[in-house]
């Protein structure tokens, strides 16, 4: 008689998550809370290293035509510091972005002077706000949306022409300094990853449409390596943010300093 086979690791492995996916039907799994969500949200997106990257931002508008901005983006998780630097257009060269803690500045070259700025200022007129590439924690800036019964604002949804499964939950902004009070997302059940966003004001009107795609999973986070802005208001109105490049070498430290910004226009 032959002795009895013992079924190896992968195959035990493969047997269980077959059996997670039979029974996932039947509430094995409970549906997150809109919390929940956000604190993952925030797990995802915070770098454990500094990070370089090129950030191109394509806005075409009916009136004004198409305006591409190339731009350098450094970012320091770790005591909240970010500088873009843009490179063109030659009109915006030179002009940059900085934030350390919680102070933000607009450097524009032609002047050499500083503007302390909030996190709604657009990027060379573009649909991108310097918030929308700062890594200010989430939940710091939103809490779950409650219904008329007192319960978190979350429901199971398909999205798209893939009929992608994922949760559709609202948040309202528990700080002042936010570009929208209301937003209304789209994120991917399994990894909690945002596809769509819908941003609305106080008094409930759609402002901006949020995609974000391709995503690419870097030192364990997952980045859009694609996002595109569409303004609701003034329709025909598009941003394209696309990041290429990125690094995760240690960023010095000099350059998070005005001083830097004011060295590149020597």
């Amino acid at each position: 008689m032959r002795p009895a086979v013992m079924p190896s690791r992968a195959a035990i492995a493969a047997a269980v998550c077959g059996l997670l996916i039979l029974l996932g039907g039947a509430g094995l799994w409970a549906t997150p809370s809109v919390q929940e969500i956000i604190d993952y949200y925030d797990t995802n997106y915070q770098l454990r290293s500094d990070m370089t990257a090129r950030a191109r931002l394509t806005t075409k508008d009916p009136e004004q035509g198409t305006k591409v901005i190339d731009s350098v983006l450094y970012r320091r998780d770790k005591d909240d510091a970010f500088l873009i630097v843009l490179a063109s257009p030659e009109t915006e060269r030179g002009n940059g972005y900085l934030r350390v803690g919680d102070n933000m500045w607009l450097y524009r070259r032609t002047t050499r002077t500083f503007t302390h700025i909030g996190r709604d200022e657009k990027i060379g007129g573009s649909n991108t706000t310097a918030g929308d590439l700062e890594t200010r924690k989430f939940k710091e800036l939103y809490k779950p949306s409650l219904d008329s019964n007192g319960k978190e604002i979350l429901s199971e949804e398909t999205i798209g022409a893939a009929k992608i499964p994922v949760y559709r939950l609202e948040v309202t902004a528990q700080v002042n300094d936010v570009k929208y009070p209301k937003l209304v997302m789209w994120v991917t059940r399994d990894k909690y990853l945002e596809l769509k966003r819908e941003s609305y004001s106080l008094s409930g009107t759609l402002m901006e449409t949020d995609l974000f795609t391709n995503y690419k999973e870097v030192e364990g986070r997952f980045v859009p390596l694609l996002q595109k802005y569409t303004d609701e208001v003034e329709k025909g109105r598009t941003t394209l943010l696309e990041i290429t490049g990125i690094s995760f070498a240690r960023v010095d430290d000099y350059k998070f300093d005005k001083s830097y910004l004011e060295s590149l226009s020597k």
